[in-house]
């Protein structure tokens, strides 16, 4: 009994580009995790935040199906369709300081972000 295949499309950086900072500190995570040679940053937009819309972030072990794959700087990257139409363009960095620190997404298409930097209208 063999597992059914998993059907996702490869998508290119013009979807998401993953900076430096958080290259590193993904990779780190993921080897932590066991999950360097397959695993993957799911990022998803959903409901919620001040601003009507907020990334949700996981480390997952690959892509599901209809995903988008994207390797970026080593990363692989899956987002899901709908989600896709809202993070085209954007930029993932990871920042170690200690009042704005960790994960930022900059999202050309974000008409509105609160001042949190959590959450955005599109």
């Amino acid at each position: 009994m063999s597992a059914t295949p998993v059907s996702f499309k490869i998508g290119n950086e013009k979807l998401i580009k993953i900076l430096p900072g958080a290259s590193n500190r993904l990779l780190g995570l993921l080897k932590k995790q066991g999950r360097e040679e397959n695993g993957a940053l799911r990022i998803a937009v959903v409901g919620g935040g001040c601003s009507g819309l907020q990334y949700k972030m996981d480390l997952v072990d690959g892509p599901a199906n209809r995903d988008i794959m994207v390797t970026s700087a080593e990363v692989r990257v899956v987002i899901d369709p709908k989600s896709a139409l809202f993070v085209s363009g954007s930029e993932l960095d990871y920042s170690d300081d200690l009042q704005q620190g960790g994960f930022k997404v900059k999202n050309p298409n974000a008409v509105v972000t609160c001042s949190c930097g959590e959450s955005f209208s599109a």
